[in-house]
């Protein structure tokens, strides 16, 4: 049985970091990026593989965004961190 090396592991551990550091980002940026109202009612709260996850706080914002808003959104979140870096979002109420 093949057992990782010690490169591979650190480079694991540096793409976790690297992510959980763009993860600050966004989420420093956030109100930036979707403007006051939106932020005020939302919150970026993970960045995984490429996927941000997004709480929002009530069904008719979660309906905007989703329905109306995502694909500006996802193309500021772009232009701003890079298409690498976040390729899609998910919008949950909670």
């Amino acid at each position: 049985m093949a057992r990782a090396s010690g490169t591979d592991s650190e480079a694991n551990a540096k793409l976790g970091l690297k992510e959980r550091l763009h993860e600050t980002e966004i989420i420093e940026a956030w109100e930036q990026i979707v403007g006051q109202f939106i932020a005020a009612h939302s919150a970026p709260v993970a960045l995984r593989d490429g996927v941000l996850y997004v709480r929002v706080l009530q069904p008719a914002l979660h309906y905007e965004l989703e329905q109306i808003s995502k694909a500006d959104v996802l193309r500021r979140l772009k232009r701003r961190f890079g298409g690498k870096v976040i390729r899609n979002i998910r919008f949950r109420i909670g």
